[in-house]
């Protein structure tokens, strides 16, 4: 019997070199198995082998589909690298002044007698200051977390990789929103975890989807988004919150909680407030600040800094000291505290723009929030309409991306707001609506 991965790797070749065409439909496993005179079993390894190497979507209902970009391997969303000009896939926020503001804050460090110190090593715990400083910037609405709880990692996602690494053990299943942060799964994939798509509405994930997934298999933990969810935007209620605390506890689960962009939304509650004793807390400065030279934090529940403290060590996932003193002396000197003052309105005046040029469309936002989730309207398909975005010069991510089940992607694509000049990106959204009206296969070329 031939190999499943040889008749993947066939088909592989007929999609790069474009044979198959992107948002071609494969025939349905059964007709494809009978065609080519395998079993229905390694048809279905074939198919699954493509969506592995992320060459193709499967949609219920619909069918399997050749993408219109692959998804390169382990490469993450925020380093994506696109030839459009406008590009909206990437999202980091820059204001006006931001630059000239984080260098008066480093040049101290640049001083002889302080750089040598600067550049030592540093443990998961960073130093006094960094503890203290980081606990007030995160402090708010009732919440305010000990100093002493607080680790360190270079980044957001690594502080992710540590918190998950902390509390699951290899082949442990992590139940996610059905959408979630891309990387996540890679990000489980390297700790050993399987993700297992959680059943979500309008505010974000449902407590009963915790329990019936609990049910049906043990899980090690859950990882969601509870305010500003990427890419929904769907936010939590207060007594959404206080029910899927209620839920984790009497399972007995612990919850890394996703607040990497919850700044922008003043005032909000996070959902550590409700379960402080199981709630693993994730967050950073590469969306306040600036994603080149930034810090991630995690706070740790009572009694489980250690474990968490060794799995960033293990990981090689903590902080450099550099980055750590210049992301506390940007919290001391109020730097920070002002450029989230700027972004929040500079969000609100890009969900302005948003509302002008997609009007009538089917778009989930938040007014704070620098992304939208776009439903996009019949016939239009997500890969297809990525690809015709591309043809315009305009890069956007298909829903794909964030699913959590591979034949479980949608037909919508998220639009990132805050990486392009606001004409720009006024521009690229009336090309974007008119795209969207003129419908599949009426689409020429032209930058907006």
């Amino acid at each position: 019997m031939e190999d499943y991965r040889r008749i993947a790797d066939r088909l592989a070749e007929e999609i790069v070199s474009g044979r198959l065409k992107a948002g071609e439909r494969l025939p349905p496993q059964r007709v494809f198995a009978r065609r080519r005179r395998i079993a229905g079993s390694t048809a279905g390894r074939v198919y699954g082998e493509l969506v592995r190497r992320g060459l193709v979507v499967g949609e219920v209902g619909r069918g399997t589909f050749v993408r219109a970009a692959p998804v390169p391997s382990g490469r993450a969303l925020a380093e994506t690298v696109s030839d459009a000009p406008v590009n909206l896939e990437l999202n980091y926020p820059f204001v006006e002044g931001q630059s000239e503001a984080l260098s008066r804050g480093l040049a101290p460090l640049l001083r002889d007698d302080v750089l040598g110190e600067a550049t030592r090593t540093v443990p998961a715990d960073g130093t006094a200051a960094a503890r203290a400083a980081t606990a007030g910037l995160l402090a708010g609405s009732g919440w305010r977390p000990g100093p002493e709880r607080i680790l360190f990692a270079g980044n957001g996602r690594q502080a992710i990789a540590g918190a998950l690494a902390s509390v699951i053990r290899p082949g442990g299943r992590v139940g996610v929103e059905a959408l979630t942060y891309p990387l996540v799964k890679d990000i489980a994939g390297r700790v050993g975890g399987t993700l297992v798509p959680l059943a979500m509405d309008e505010e974000g994930l449902l407590p009963d989807a915790v329990v019936a997934a609990h049910r049906a298999a043990p899980l090690s933990a859950v990882f969601v988004q509870p305010t500003l969810h990427n890419p929904t935007s769907a936010t939590m209620g207060d007594a959404r919150k206080r029910e899927l605390a209620r839920v984790v506890r009497e399972l007995d689960l612990p919850v890394v909680e996703d607040r990497v962009w919850s700044f922008l939304c003043e005032g909000g509650v996070p959902f550590a407030a409700y379960a402080p004793e199981r709630v693993y807390v994730v967050d950073g400065l590469s969306k306040r600040v600036a994603p080149g030279l930034t810090v991630g934090f995690l706070v740790v529940p009572e009694g489980r800094v250690e474990g968490v403290a060794g799995a960033l060590r293990s990981g090689g996932w903590t902080a450099g000291r550099f980055a750590l003193e210049a992301g506390t002396r940007w919290i001391q000197d109020g730097i920070v505290d002002r450029l989230v003052e700027e972004k929040r309105a500079d969000a609100v005046r890009r969900q302005r723009v948003v509302a002008e040029c997609l009007g009538g469309f089917v778009v989930r936002a938040d007014p704070c929030a620098y992304y939208v989730w776009w439903e996009l309207p019949s016939p239009w398909r997500a890969d297809t309409f990525t690809a015709a975005a591309v043809e315009h010069g305009i890069a956007v991510t298909a829903g794909s991306a964030f699913a959590v089940a591979p034949y479980g992607a949608p037909d919508s694509v998220r639009l990132g707001l805050a990486s392009v000049p606001v004409p720009v990106l006024g521009a690229a959204l009336r090309t974007l609506r008119d795209v969207a009206r003129s419908g599949p296969g009426a689409t020429s070329p032209g930058p907006p």
